[in-house]
């Protein structure tokens, strides 16, 4: 039964899995904005993974015996990659609201989307976005918070990052065993950021089974249900639907956390879906097939197979 959903839910549309998984990683990161309030953004995002590592090992213990010594470099900066683009996503979404958050952070994996294109028109997709994030910030009224923007735009730095790396460490590793070797290398990337501020923060009693709980939505099942998802969805059609997920920040941070976006800021999500939407039409890869046969494989995410964990 080992990285295996139970027959009902299997038995769901793949598309329908996908935005499960889509609201889900909206929902644990909405739900963050308490813990965060309490421990700051490193340490909530530290004890996500923490709590990420023990849910993991839990389902699927990693495959340590097939690791080779010319996987550890890349498992690292996977590992690595994906601890700071959680941290700078919940660093922002304590400054600036969770949708724009989503949307400044998705010019990353669009940008790795064009650069990687051999079209010089899939450029246009990320300059697209970009004027949809400007709608989104609304820079004239001067009221813009420069320090969120920039957390937001890091994170999304390491989002791009986290796809190249994945699509690399994917064609190895695949699905749960994946997460459960990079995830605990996340928690010790981290560990000097997030740790002081869970001990310098008010560590209140609800704190830990919240973090546990959010833990448990975002990576465990959120994951879990993409990978359900992408073993019946090409790579192209999943990226595509993944791209409405800046639309889903905004709903979510709407029905969570009361934050009303203007007209001009969901003209601004809807560019950036456009761009997401249209910068998939020429993502297709061959698959690869995994090296080690009995290590289930790596969910992939957005853009042309590779997978996200964090923001």
């Amino acid at each position: 039964m080992r990285n295996r959903l139970p027959g009902a839910i299997g038995g769901l549309p793949p598309w329908s899995m996908a935005v499960a998984a889509m609201m889900a990683v909206q929902l644990s990161n909405a739900l963050s904005v308490s813990v965060i309030g309490q421990i700051g953004p490193a340490g909530t995002a530290w004890m996500r993974m923490c709590f990420g590592v023990v849910f993991l090992w839990m389902v699927s213990r990693p495959a340590i015996r097939s690791l080779r010594r010319r996987d550890l470099p890349a498992l690292i900066a996977l590992g690595v990659v994906t601890g700071f683009m959680t941290t700078f996503f919940l660093a922002a979404v304590e400054r600036i609201p969770l949708g724009t958050a989503v949307a400044i952070e998705f010019l990353g994996p669009l940008t790795v989307a064009g650069i990687m294109s051999h079209r010089r028109k899939a450029l246009v997709w990320p300059l697209l976005a970009f004027i949809g994030v400007v709608l989104l910030t609304e820079p004239w009224h001067g009221a813009i918070d420069l320090v969120g923007v920039g957390f937001a735009l890091a994170a999304g730095v390491c989002w791009g990052l986290y796809n190249v790396l994945t699509q690399h460490v994917g064609d190895r590793f695949s699905g749960i065993s994946g997460l459960s070797l990079t995830i605990p290398v996340a928690a010790l990337a981290t560990l000097p950021f997030g740790l002081p501020q869970v001990l310098g923060g008010s560590l209140e009693w609800w704190v830990l089974p919240m973090a546990a709980g959010i833990a448990l939505i975002t990576p465990v099942i959120a994951f879990g249900l993409e990978m359900l998802a992408l073993r019946r969805m090409t790579h192209t059609a999943f990226g595509t639907l993944l791209s409405i997920e800046p639309a889903f920040g905004v709903l979510i941070g709407l029905l969570v956390l009361a934050q009303s976006p203007t007209l001009m800021q969901l003209v601004g999500v809807a560019l950036v879906v456009v761009a997401g939407t249209a910068a998939q039409q020429d993502g297709k890869r061959a698959p690869k097939p995994v090296v080690t046969t009995d290590v289930p494989a790596a969910p992939a995410g957005l853009r042309n197979g590779e997978g996200r964990v964090g923001g």
